[in-house]
């Protein structure tokens, strides 16, 4: 994975001095941020009404750890009060790599530190997050899950990276049916926080990105007892795939890869998924609907053929490189259906070929995104005219393609070099 500085602690001095002033809390929600002054003093007052509603007699420590923010971020989050002597609050600017794993990282040093018995993480700039996705999110650790994964209600053409990798590979090569293992809002036991810090990747992808899907598989791989909580619709910031998503492509899938090569001796075992309980009640606003530029998608995919076609046809299989030629002929955009299972083998290909470069790697995924805009754009096409229960029962039935062919997974990775 790639490195950066090395730092022994991603605390500030006057944050050790606040929590040995604490000396023990039994909840810490930490609030890993950047430039989220729209939204920040929104989440820190619902998390705030969730605490004292369902904990009001915990002690808890809400943690707003910052990226280095350039807005108001953190004064806004320093002006509100939490207005109850069983809740404290800190405000810092991380150490380390700039990205959300090393703002994570700063709150489980607190948490360890403070020896709290659940601690819980939501991002800065939810628009959706109501009192009752605390308590949804705490009361299974408390209860004796040590990882609880979001279960949201997204609109069909969201969390498009979840839906056409994240999901699958978790549940294709892992084995678990966690459904948004890169959600972001997520619960935790003490014992997974001691997992977590003890692990040699605070320097790596992992601290940026690649940190929610890092957590949720090594949290598969560790043995801990996993489970969802239902939280209703996720609302935030910009959706369109079609914007600039290449970094958190990179770092998402970059991350999944990798964690392929630590992991072998694990996924190469596993033959069938098992369902992860989900528990509670959605609670919160619906979904809203937002609008795809398909055009746009459409010219990266025609575009990456002509800059990255050899590297293509190097990669993939032959009869898939051809379905993908005859696709950037296609001119209207309603008449664009990339196959699931050519998509499959795609990014299975990709994983091996990224396994089988280990200097160029990530030079390797990046001719895949215009791929990946492809398999979007006919995403599109393939649920537009579905209701929210049909769409999410054609991604089922995308992550169970995964599932069939992992023995053409496990030939290629084994042709490429792994065990």
């Amino acid at each position: 994975m790639t490195t950066a500085i090395r730092f022994s602690s991603a605390l500030r001095p006057h944050v050790r001095t606040k929590i040995e002033q604490l000396g023990t809390a039994d909840i810490v929600i930490g609030i890993p941020s950047y430039d989220s002054g729209d939204t920040i003093s929104h989440v820190v007052q619902v998390i705030i009404q969730g605490l004292d509603h369902y904990y009001k007699d915990r002690k808890a420590l809400i943690m707003i750890s910052d990226g280095g923010s350039t807005d108001d971020t953190r004064e806004l989050a320093r002006a509100i009060d939490p207005k109850s002597y069983n809740i404290e609050s800190i405000v810092t600017v991380y150490r380390g790599s700039h990205g959300k794993g090393s703002g994570l990282r700063a709150v489980f040093e607190v948490a360890a530190f403070l020896r709290a018995r659940a601690i819980a993480v939501f991002d800065s700039d939810l628009l959706s997050i109501t009192p009752e996705w605390v308590r949804n999110i705490l009361d299974p650790v408390i209860e004796g899950y040590d990882y609880v994964a979001p279960d949201y209600k997204r609109y069909k053409l969201d969390g498009t990276i979840t839906n056409t990798i994240a999901y699958n590979l978790t549940r294709a090569l892992y084995g678990k049916t966690i459904r948004q293992p890169i959600g972001g809002d997520f619960g935790l036991s003490p014992a997974l926080i001691k997992f977590y810090l003890d692990q040699d990747v605070w320097e790596t992808d992992v601290a940026k990105f690649g940190v929610d899907i890092w957590m949720t598989t090594s949290a598969i791989v560790g043995g801990f007892r996993i489970c969802q909580a239902k939280l209703g619709a996720k609302v935030h910031g910009q959706k369109d795939p079609s914007a600039d998503l290449g970094p958190m492509f990179r770092q998402v899938v970059g991350t999944t890869f990798q964690l392929m090569e630590r992991y072998e001796d694990f996924w190469l075992k596993v033959r069938r998924s098992r369902e992860v309980p989900s528990l509670g009640e959605f609670v919160g606003q619906e979904p809203p609907a937002f609008e795809i530029n398909q055009e746009v998608l459409l010219e990266y995919f025609k575009v990456g053929l002509n800059n990255f076609g050899t590297v293509w046809q190097n990669i993939i299989d032959e009869e898939d490189f051809t379905a993908i030629s005859k696709l950037a002929e296609v001119d209207q955009g309603d008449q664009f259906y990339l196959p699931i299972e050519t998509w499959v083998r795609i990014v299975y290909c990709y994983a091996g070929a990224f396994r089988a470069t280990p200097r160029q790697r990530f030079k390797v995924l990046d001719t895949m995104v215009p791929l990946y805009y492809g398999r979007v754009a006919s995403l599109v096409n393939e649920v537009r005219d579905k209701s929210p229960t049909e769409a999410e029962a054609h991604f089922e039935a995308q992550a169970e393609a995964f599932e069939r062919q992992k023995d053409y997974m496990i030939k290629i990775w084994r042709r490429k070099g792994g065990r």
